[in-house]
């Protein structure tokens, strides 16, 4: 058996109970990934992340809530990321050396929910 539904299926039962028990880190930096800071207002999902090293490359997911707005969070990573050496490709995805970083912004009554994937090219 293939291990990606395995790791699908992980991520999924770690984003539900990560939901269930509340966020963990607030402000700062990613947990999962070091040197990506999370956005003003955003905490990040505790258990809801994943990293590991590929054959590629390092392969990182990770999730945080917050209040603020899509359009303040992704003018924070505008801004942001470029002093990190990530080059802007769209409003949710830029490079770096040879990793993709794509940003998944979603609202619900709750907020905002981003998904952030690391990945190689």
């Amino acid at each position: 058996m293939s291990m990606a539904p395995i790791r699908f299926l992980a991520l999924v039962l770690a984003v539900c109970v990560a939901a269930a028990s509340g966020p963990a880190r607030a402000g700062g930096f990613l947990g999962t990934y070091e040197d990506l800071p999370l956005a003003p207002g955003l905490t990040e999902i505790a258990g809801a992340g994943m990293s590991f090293d590929s054959p590629n490359g390092r392969i990182v997911e990770a999730y945080a809530r917050g209040t603020a707005s899509i359009a303040e969070i992704l003018r924070f990573y505008a801004a942001t990321l470029p002093q990190l050496g990530w080059t802007r490709e769209s409003d949710t995805v830029y490079r770096r050396e040879s990793e993709v970083l794509r940003l998944g912004p979603a609202t619900d009554r709750g907020g905002v929910t981003i998904h952030f994937a690391v990945a190689p090219e």
